[in-house]
């Protein structure tokens, strides 16, 4: 089955929705909007003394509501799906949630994706969410918001985190059906959830096409164990890569904010490709990023000890060709959809200005390699 691509939509200011036609021409299986308060880069590094982003943004948390943001993208286009990525069912209720996807799914005649995760301690700690239980939160509120959906009238419900007395939500669905639920999940409780109640997976992370096939198979059998066909469950994947030639590769790793992209890979990752994480053997990557607790002295340190072939070694990279074919790998592994974020943008404001060419290239060889041509 050939690759679909998806498509991210920054949500951060400065707001821009003039690139949304193009975006909406058919090309795109749909457009994913992050959900966060709280970016994965620490302030104390988000300066001029470490990089020329800072000169163009004062923040790299100047983030919009995802949700919000999806109501004005569903008015501007007609044709492509659009989603969230992710939002956590810590800071939003599932009655809210339940009942703004059944809305974004009218405004877009049906296009809408509910993105849910189970949460990441960058958007919770800082604000006082408890960020205990958060995967048991998460299937307990995508229970709840199933149920919701499905009721024909006033429900109760008495569970460990939610509790709904003779609630309604009389919204019906879209006529197309109620909106498909994306998971983002990489443990092993989180896919076997995938199998049992969504329509879609969207893992992040360092996992490789191995370990992508493999835990695409547990969540097809938490699928037949649950009653469920695993074909109908879409496979996905956002893939991070570094785009460009080999000396460009070179001085882009030299950059901070680009060495700072070890923080959002795992240990495991990084072990079974035979290096040692400098945040040590424990850690979770993107799960376990705090920017508060990361000083600049911190960072320092951490850019000493991290090595370039460590990052190279579990990130796709090379040129725009050689970057699609390490991608396609995944396709092979079962994904049907892919995002390409290219991290060289990172590096600075000559590398984004070239970034949305590199990435665009990228997709095009990517669509020739997996038998779509655009």
């Amino acid at each position: 089955m050939p690759l679909e691509l998806a498509a991210f939509f920054r949500t951060t200011l400065p707001l821009d929705l003039s690139g949304l036609d193009a975006l909406d021409d058919g090309r795109y299986h749909s457009l994913w909007m992050p959900d966060h308060l709280v970016s994965f880069w620490p302030d104390s590094i988000w300066t001029p003394e470490f990089t020329d982003l800072a000169e163009t943004s004062p923040s790299p948390h100047r983030y919009l509501d995802a949700l919000t943001l999806a109501g004005a993208v569903a008015a501007r286009t007609a044709r492509t799906r659009l989603a969230t990525s992710v939002i956590d069912t810590v800071r939003r209720h599932p009655v809210m949630l339940a009942q703004s996807a059944l809305t974004l799914s009218h405004l877009s005649g049906g296009r809408f994706i509910l993105g849910l995760g189970a949460g990441e301690r960058e958007n919770l700690a800082p604000y006082g969410f408890d960020h205990q239980g958060t995967v048991s939160r998460f299937a307990e509120a995508v229970r709840l918001i199933r149920l919701l959906w499905d009721a024909d009238g006033p429900i109760d419900f008495a569970g460990r985190y939610f509790t709904l007395a003779h609630a309604r939500l009389d919204t019906e669905p879209h006529p197309t059906g109620p909106p498909p639920i994306w998971i983002g999940a990489n443990g092993a409780r989180m896919l076997a959830l995938v199998g049992e109640l969504g329509d879609g997976w969207w893992p992040t992370g360092s996992a490789g096409p191995e370990t992508y096939a493999s835990q695409l198979a547990r969540i097809r059998a938490a699928a037949e164990q649950a009653g469920r066909d695993p074909d109908a469950i879409t496979p996905a994947k956002m893939v991070v890569c570094l785009i460009g030639e080999p000396d460009e590769l070179s001085e882009i790793m030299r950059r901070p904010l680009v060495k700072s992209l070890v923080l959002q890979l795992t240990a495991d990752a990084l072990a079974a490709a035979g290096h040692r994480h400098p945040m040590g053997e424990h850690w979770r990557g993107i799960q376990d990023i705090d920017p508060r607790v990361l000083t600049r002295d911190r960072l320092l340190r951490l850019f000493e000890q991290v090595d370039p072939a460590a990052i190279l070694s579990v990130v796709p990279h090379g040129t725009p060709k050689q970057v699609a074919a390490q991608i396609a790998d995944f396709g092979a592994a079962g994904a049907r959809v892919v995002s390409v974020l290219d991290y060289s943008g990172m590096a600075g404001q000559a590398y984004a200005a070239e970034s949305p060419r590199k990435t665009r290239e990228v997709e095009d060889a990517l669509l020739q390699l997996t038998g779509r041509v655009s």
